[in-house]
């Protein structure tokens, strides 16, 4: 749905528009009449009809760095009837629009594949252009599609549909859907049809259903009414409207040399208005120039007061004490992109001129200038040259003042003003365009090059359009002037993005006091005796990888954290992952890849991305990444090209990423632990490559081991030895058929976690019925015989 009466207004203003404009337009009209003409999709040379078809489509197929047209001409030179195929699909009306947009983007990469040349780095068959081809084909059905515009007049109109800027279907038919509810009200003005009706000629499409008289609606809407509302507007909406303080510019530059009239406080708070640009909010300029928003607030209003006091200029009425203060100095409006309540004062213009003649150079624009004892910097990191995932936490880098060419670098005073200690934070640039890491300026410059080391690696990186769209940082350094590579951040601005950056990675904390964990904690709680132990230690530090298998029941997943412990000598949960697998999990989930995000997609980091990330920040410390039923996943798909990077000899090195096309490694300090059920019948052989890269160690039922004898002594309860005694006869039997093996044992911990009182019959009897006789039903399915007499040893330990 959209706002109809809004729509009512904005038609209003396109009438007005529409005259002026038609001589720039009308090639629109001109260009579908033209592809009607000339249209043959069984012309004997495609290419050919195609250029000439679309002839009088200027800018709509071949503008700025696109360049469709040209892409098709190139392709139906090199396969004319596989270009011919992709438009008779494209066209064909008794297919889902979806599906004919997708393919046809498939097969344009596909020639572009096939037949570069080395220069064919994109099809541009972008939703546009394809929306293009469609509006020019069926005129009375389809418009342009392009996401600037459709999306301004989402905006403008309050629709319940927003399109992404992914390029997806998904956009281009939401909007269409929009288009279609602004086509209705524009086929309904009869005042439109009429001026239309009129200026079309006979070079011109006639436009029944007037589509194209919506698209030139929505480009009106998008480029002009904007501008011509912000000029309406810019008088009205700033408060009080009928209110001045009939102060001349003379006046002010008196006041502005009073000492007892402006303070150095309110020196300073005038003079950051005037460098913010004349208005801000007083959250801005607290996050730009230091001090609370408060501090703005009360001292504009005390320094109000003084100026009434001292020329007895006009007061205005107001319901509030301080409310009626402010007008003097400023006026004001609702900030239309900040949180509810948040106000914009604008310095009135009398006061703003006044400001330009008197000398402001002794005043501090920085609260925090004589105070901090350090700095903090945006540094920007090239992609194509070097990038700070290529950096190890510690690990110290230079960053030349000259570049290579030997000049200065952009503002140059940066680099000359960075100061050991100061705090940076890490950004790449395109195409990553994220901040990523978090580092500190090691030694200030020694002529050639500052230094700085990595401290802190994002797990989940903050994306560079999350910051710009927040008001506080407008006037941010490298917002204002973005050319360059090393920018000053204010206190306010750096305790701004560093909010937002651990909203996204907080600091991985363990609840309350770390317990400490020993072996002997481990073989307490653990059923396994201390040589097996000793092993499957030695096993994971060598191997680094390691995969439990076992039986049902015999305590893997249980076993893997309690490992852990044991060798981090400590409970510490924050240090520990947990995933698991199955036939649907990816690599998309597990490294990283495009997830839904709205209506579009969004590049977005995986859990085990992420945890890496985490490991490298603490190099001291062990990390563990446990995977419950590591072998239901397709693990090539899974790891990807990070099956290489697991193995201990590569652990460091560094592969660039499928999706991000950024260089990735596995630390050395993250162990990975699996498990893995030896009895689940539905599961295929673990991928060779896999195996290669851990070591796989058995969990045995632990029924033998001195910790399970004791906690069943501890039970002290006959039944309950009956039944553990005819679960070892069961385990033996199942170990020697042939069909099933030792890996289909029944493990212990269907047994543990009980308490003298908790050992009752009717606990052990569901134990029976419900885990263990399923269990035999599945592996003797063939041999009913022998699944009835388990079922009366194991039922009848219960018989009154």
């Amino acid at each position: 749905m959209i706002d109809l009466e809004k729509l009512k207004t904005i038609l209003t203003g396109y009438k007005a528009y529409f005259p002026s404009h038609w001589d720039d337009e009308k090639y629109k009209w001109e260009a579908v009449k033209h592809f009607q003409e000339r249209w043959d999709i069984d012309a004997e040379n495609f290419g050919e009809m195609f250029k000439q078809a679309t002839d009088k489509t200027y800018n709509l197929l071949s503008s700025g760095y696109t360049y469709p047209r040209g892409m098709i001409t190139n392709f139906a030179k090199a396969d004319g009837g596989a270009v011919r195929a992709m438009f008779l699909a494209l066209f064909d009306e008794t297919v889902d629009l979806a599906v004919r947009v997708d393919a046809f983007q498939a097969a344009a990469e596909e020639l572009r594949a096939k037949y570069d040349d080395g220069t064919w780095r994109n099809h541009y068959q972008n939703t546009n252009a394809i929306s293009t081809y469609l509006w020019l084909r069926y005129p009375d059905k389809y418009y342009i599609y392009k996401y600037e515009l459709f999306r301004a007049a989402a905006s403008e109109l309050s629709a319940n549909y927003m399109p992404k800027r992914n390029g997806s279907v998904d956009s281009l038919i939401g909007g269409y859907r929009m288009y279609d509810e602004i086509c209705a009200v524009v086929k309904a003005d009869n005042a439109i049809r009429g001026m239309i009706r009129s200026a079309l000629t006979p070079a011109c499409y006639p436009d029944p259903e007037m589509k194209t008289a919506t698209i030139d609606v929505g480009f009106y809407l998008a480029r002009f009414y904007p501008e011509e509302r912000k000029s309406e507007e810019e008088g009205k909406e700033w408060f009080p409207k009928d209110y001045s303080p009939n102060l001349s510019v003379d006046d002010w530059v008196g006041l502005l040399k009073d000492a007892s009239v402006f303070t150095y406080s309110a020196l300073q708070i005038v003079a950051r208005m005037k460098d913010y640009g004349g208005q801000a909010t007083c959250k801005q300029l607290s996050i730009k120039y230091g001090e609370s928003p408060n501090f703005y607030n009360g001292v504009s209003s005390a320094l109000a007061r003084r100026i009434a006091e001292k020329t007895a200029c006009p007061v205005m009425p107001m319901d509030t004490e301080n409310a009626k203060w402010w007008p003097i100095l400023y006026t004001g409006k609702n900030a239309d992109r900040s949180v509810e309540g948040t106000y914009i004062w604008r310095l009135r213009s009398e006061l703003s001129e006044a400001l330009d003649k008197v000398d402001l150079s002794g005043v501090a624009l920085y609260a925090d200038t004589k105070e901090k004892t350090h700095g903090y910097w945006w540094l920007t990191a090239n992609p194509k040259i070097w990038s700070f995932a290529d950096i190890k936490v510690g690990e110290e880098q230079s960053y030349t003042l000259y570049n290579e060419n030997g000049n200065k670098r952009r503002v140059f005073q940066n680099f000359l003003d960075a100061k050991a200690g100061d705090i940076v934070i890490g950004y790449e640039a395109n195409p990553v365009k994220k901040v990523v890491a978090i580092a500190r300026i090691t030694q200030e410059n020694d002529g050639k090059a500052i230094y700085f080391e990595k401290t802190e690696g994002l797990p989940t990186p903050i994306e560079y359009a999350a910051l710009r769209e927040c008001p506080e940082l407008d006037k941010m350094e490298f917002f204002v002037q973005p050319n360059g590579s090393l920018f000053k951040l204010t206190k306010g601005e750096y305790g701004f993005i560093i909010d937002i950056i651990r909203e996204e990675n907080p600091l991985r904390q363990s609840d309350g006091v770390v317990q400490k964990y020993t072996k002997a904690d481990f073989l307490n709680k653990v059923y396994m005796t201390e040589e097996r132990y000793d092993v499957l230690e030695a096993l994971l530090r060598s191997k680094m990888n390691v995969i439990l298998q076992g039986a049902p029941g015999v305590g893997k997943t249980f076993t893997a954290k309690k490992l852990a412990y044991a060798l981090m000598g400590e409970a510490d949960d924050s240090r520990i992952e947990m995933v698991q697998f199955h036939q649907n999990y990816s690599y998309e989930d597990f490294i990283i890849g495009y997830r839904p995000d709205g209506a579009g997609f969004k590049l977005t980091e995986g859990i085990f991305y992420r945890f890496c990330q985490t490991a490298a920040n603490h190099p001291e410390k062990e990390y563990f990444f446990i995977i419950d039923e590591i072998n239901r996943g397709n693990m090539s798909k899974i790891f990807g090209e990070l099956l290489m990077l697991i193995e201990r000899d590569y652990r460091g090195t560094k592969t660039t990423l499928a999706y991000s096309g950024m260089p990735f490694s596995v630390p050395g300090n993250l162990y990975i632990i699996g498990m893995m059920n030896t009895a689940d019948r539905s599961l295929a052989m673990i991928d060779y490559a896999l195996r290669r890269r851990f070591s796989f160690f058995e969990i045995e039922p632990g029924f033998n081991s001195e910790g399970f004898t004791n906690y069943q002594s501890s039970l002290a309860n006959e039944t309950f030895n009956a039944l553990i005694d005819q679960i070892k006869l069961l385990n033996k039997e199942i170990t020697d058929d042939k069909s099933l093996g030792r890996g289909f044992q029944i493990g212990h911990s269907y047994f543990c976690g009980r308490e003298n009182e908790g050992c009752s019959n009717e606990w052990m009897r569901s134990v029976v019925e419900f885990d263990i006789l399923p269990m035999l039903g599945e592996y003797w399915f063939d041999a009913p015989a022998k699944l009835q007499r388990w079922e009366k040893n194991l039922r009848g330990l219960f018989d009154d």
